[in-house]
């Protein structure tokens, strides 16, 4: 995404979501059993076999809180959509064989009748049968904010989910992702576009050297691993900003982590790069002027297939195809088969398949950059 410029802590609802004393221990701790139901559910739905088919937890609920008639209608929605969400990825070799969520209350906000409750949503999912040397599992950190009434009697139903972080691309998230504002440059600033990526499988042998270039590729995928989801202080954080995220800013700390240098100069020129704790330039943090500067730089190559992304590698995407592009995920695995797995922020995610994007978001423009 496009990042804002506020200088904003991780998972910034907390600060506008309170604890209010009028809702007691009880009923928090039922909202949280609601919230963990309602996501367990949609995890399930991926799992292979057995347990793809329970889908239940949520509509069981009943009495001093349950869920309201239109939110049992959204959630049966979205469960059929992961059905099918499952059966596409099937058809390209992913399975999951089993999943785990768990879902903790950060805060709510009580008005009368009306509560907000701030929820953080821990899934993992196994991969079935992995390659030697692949990722056994994917996983992410979510963030929602969950809306309950109560009717005259006091009891609480569920009314509305809406995911509170960046992108909504949680691999069991079926909200339309949001997408970046287009950019516009002046006539004679030129910035070069990137071809798009096929999607097609299996793609065309594209052997990248991994040990003796110009860059350490192994540090790039090790810093990823550890800022997936524990951000690092010595940059800001965007994730939760109005008009933007924080994918093209965490990308471009793992590239510097592994040798990419500074490029200093004016924030908003695009053939310039640099970001850390103090200031950043837009193609650090913009992901569409990471485009321009890393294509224009010679620091990347396009790409003709996002399966031949390897390690290190840069992946964009354009949801609604309107030429801006709103994501940036970088490389962190390639398995034996193919396939290349990506870690990004917003929602916050590690060793997620480029087989579950396409099969999740079949609309969407690929970009694949050779690092």
């Amino acid at each position: 995404m496009v990042a804002g410029v506020a200088l904003a802590s991780n998972w910034s609802a907390g600060a506008a979501v309170t604890n209010d004393p009028t809702v007691d221990a009880a009923t928090k701790a039922t909202f949280q059993k609601l919230a963990d139901a309602v996501f367990t559910d949609r995890t399930e739905a991926l799992v292979d076999g057995a347990g793809g088919a329970r889908t239940q937890h949520a509509s069981g609920f009943s009495g001093s809180v349950r869920m309201s008639g239109g939110q049992n209608r959204a959630q049966s929605s979205a469960v059929g959509e992961l059905r099918e969400r499952r059966t596409r990825l099937a058809k390209l070799g992913e399975k999951y064989s089993a999943g785990s969520t768990k879902v903790t209350l950060d805060a709510t906000e009580v008005h009368g009748r009306h509560a907000k409750v701030a929820v953080t949503e821990t899934t993992s999912l196994n991969y079935e049968k992995p390659a030697a040397g692949s990722p056994k599992t994917t996983g992410f950190q979510a963030h929602h904010e969950l809306t309950f009434d109560a009717d005259h009697n006091g009891n609480w139903q569920l009314t509305g989910i809406h995911d509170t972080d960046d992108g909504y691309l949680a691999v069991n998230q079926v909200a339309t992702p949001s997408v970046a504002k287009a950019k516009t440059t002046a006539a004679d600033d030129g910035p070069p576009n990137a071809p798009r990526a096929a999607t097609s499988y299996p793609a065309a042998a594209s052997p990248k050297n991994l040990t003796t270039g110009a860059y350490d590729y192994k540090a790039m995928v090790a810093y990823a691993t550890k800022y997936w989801s524990h951000y690092n202080p010595d940059y800001p954080d965007y994730n939760g900003e109005a008009d933007g995220g924080d994918c093209t800013n965490f990308v471009s700390q793992s590239l510097k982590a592994g040798g990419w240098k500074h490029v200093p100069g004016y924030t908003t020129d695009f053939h310039k790069w640099f970001g850390n704790a103090d200031i950043q330039s837009d193609s650090f943090v913009g992901v569409n002027e990471f485009s321009w500067f890393a294509l224009s730089s010679k620091r990347v190559t396009p790409l003709a297939n996002v399966y031949q992304a390897d390690l290190g590698d840069v992946i964009q995407m354009d949801f609604n195809r309107d030429g801006s592009k709103d994501h940036s995920m970088i490389v962190t695995n390639r398995d034996r088969y193919g396939v290349p797995y990506v870690t990004y922020h917003s929602t916050n995610t590690y060793n997620r398949s480029v087989a579950s994007l396409v099969a999740s978001y079949p609309r969407a423009y690929f970009y694949a950059y050779r690092t």
